[in-house]
């Protein structure tokens, strides 16, 4: 086998499509599209953003949520990566998304996304990097199995291809983790 080096790209796969909702100072909702980031340890998430309305956000009500993308709303979950809510000031309502008040957060829950994490800020990294703490993950019935456990076949998730710049959907499962590689001892 040959390989082909890169340099220094964006190349870990899979990339979550996370939604990033906050309220703004008058606690209207607002939501974005980020590809940078993932699980940080047991109860944080880190995420990198620019400067957007979302991170204005942040610096008042230091609390967020972060929504799975899924196959069925990938147009909505692209549009809110693509409009600034600094230009267009109902771009939620124009992707169909409806927001309830988090339980346990002063952010937003994107009601039509199956998936969400609640998260309080704990610190902004170099300017860019939100470490936040995951408060509460919340589902909605319909992804769960007969045990109330997220099934896979139920939800499906999408991905960020950084190099086509396509989505793609969560496909087969393809093995049994803490499972599968016993047949090797």
């Amino acid at each position: 086998m040959s390989r082909k080096n890169f340099g220094s790209k964006t190349y870990l796969y899979p990339q979550p499509v996370m939604i990033i909702a906050t309220y703004d100072e008058n606690g209207k909702p607002n939501a974005m599209n980020a590809a940078w980031g993932g699980i940080a340890g047991a109860k944080e998430i880190i995420i990198d953003l620019g400067q957007h309305k979302t991170t204005a956000n942040l610096a008042v009500t230091k609390a967020f949520t972060v929504s799975i993308g899924d196959k069925a709303h990938t147009t909505a979950c692209d549009y809110v990566g693509m409009s600034s809510a600094n230009k267009v000031t109902d771009k939620l309502e124009k992707a169909g998304f409806t927001t309830t008040k988090s339980e346990f957060v002063n952010a937003p829950v994107i009601n039509e996304l199956p998936l969400t994490l609640e998260c309080e800020l704990k610190e902004i990294i170099n300017g860019s990097l939100y470490l936040g703490e995951i408060v509460n993950v919340s589902a909605d019935e319909s992804i769960l199995d007969e045990n109330g456990e997220i099934d896979l076949t139920k939800f499906a998730p999408i991905i960020f291809d950084p190099i086509h710049h396509g989505y793609y959907a969560i496909g087969e499962k393809v093995g049994q983790a803490f499972s599968d590689g016993k047949e090797l001892f």
